[in-house]
């Protein structure tokens, strides 16, 4: 981070004289896409934040490709806080289901029937879309394709936002940061407070009169590729098999549309909102998170905007005219 907290280093472009100009940022971006293809289809999907991080930094590099190296470590300088923070998220939401607190199960599954009339959606939706053969190996339909491509959305969207406002506009990359990070640490209060187990677990442990199966990957068999994460079950990378309240996955998909809402004008912009409610709908249907869980997200997108808003409002009227 740069020495004035709410600055952030710009990157100049580069200049080069017309009519000698190479399309080398195009070139260097071609190149890196093809080398993500391969990555993601001959090693794994990234869902560490230190690979995405990673990933993304290159994209950088590639964007400003003709820049020198102090502008391509400016990266480094301005994000390894959020970087640490992410970290510090991921290890302790791993052991936040470790810290003695109760695991709470049935108090879901109740709301979700009294919602809907007595009905599980997650156990409505796999029946009616899941096929005979709902299981986590079993080669899903079209929309399970696109399923497993929204679920896994949320490990780049919501950072690509924000590495696409570092490079373009650099004086809304760390109100849009101080969003993120906060989503992400309420979101583990959350995890520690009220330990919930998702769908998934419920009907593995006996809890379900009617079974449900985690069809997460399901689908991308289609396109030949599989997550190396999935495949082995929730305890990859430190994960939280207990960590469903509230639906981080929502929470952030929610938190992208309304910072997208906030700062367009353009009357589309509200189709921004197809996002968290595709991702609910998908969270729902592999037995990610029950409804209440998405509920939950989309309040939590909403506490963390308000908050934000209000605290730099507050702030800059402490600020001297």
């Amino acid at each position: 981070m740069t020495e004035r907290p709410d600055t952030v280093t710009k990157v100049p472009p580069v200049s080069v004289p017309a009519g000698t100009r190479v399309p080398w940022r195009w070139i260097a971006v071609g190149v890196y896409v093809c080398v993500v293809v391969i990555w993601v289809f001959r090693v794994d999907l990234p869902t560490n934040p230190i690979t995405i991080f990673g990933w993304l930094w290159l994209l950088t590099i590639a964007w400003n490709v003709e820049a020198p190296p102090r502008q391509h470590l400016a990266f480094v300088r301005d994000w390894w806080p959020a970087l640490a923070l992410l970290v510090g998220y991921m290890y302790s939401r791993g052991l936040a289901d470790n810290l003695g607190a109760p695991v709470h199960v049935t108090p879901a599954i109740r709301f979700d029937e009294w919602l809907f009339g007595g009905t599980l959606p997650t156990a409505a939706l796999q029946d009616a879309w899941c096929g005979d053969s709902c299981t986590w190996g079993s080669r899903g339909a079209w929309y399970d394709t696109v399923f497993a491509t929204i679920y896994y959305s949320h490990f780049f969207v919501g950072l690509s936002v924000a590495v696409a406002l570092w490079l373009r506009n650099p004086d809304s990359w760390l109100p849009y940061m101080r969003r993120y990070i906060g989503v992400n640490l309420l979101g583990l209060a959350g995890y520690v407070a009220y330990p919930l187990a998702p769908p998934w677990w419920a009907s593995d442990h006996g809890y379900l009169s009617e079974p449900v199966e985690r069809i997460t990957s399901r689908g991308w068999d289609a396109v030949g590729l599989q997550s190396e994460r999935f495949e082995q079950g929730p305890d990859m990378l430190l994960g939280n098999p207990v960590a469903a309240m509230p639906s981080l996955h929502t929470a952030v998909a929610t938190l992208v549309a309304l910072w997208g809402i906030s700062r367009l004008r353009h009357p589309a912009r509200w189709l921004l909102l197809a996002y968290p409610a595709m991702m609910g709908v998908t969270l729902v249907y592999t037995a990610e998170h029950y409804v209440i869980d998405v509920l939950a997200g989309y309040v939590a997108a909403g506490v963390v905007m308000l908050a934000a808003s209000a605290w730099e409002r507050w702030r800059a009227a402490r600020v001297p005219t």
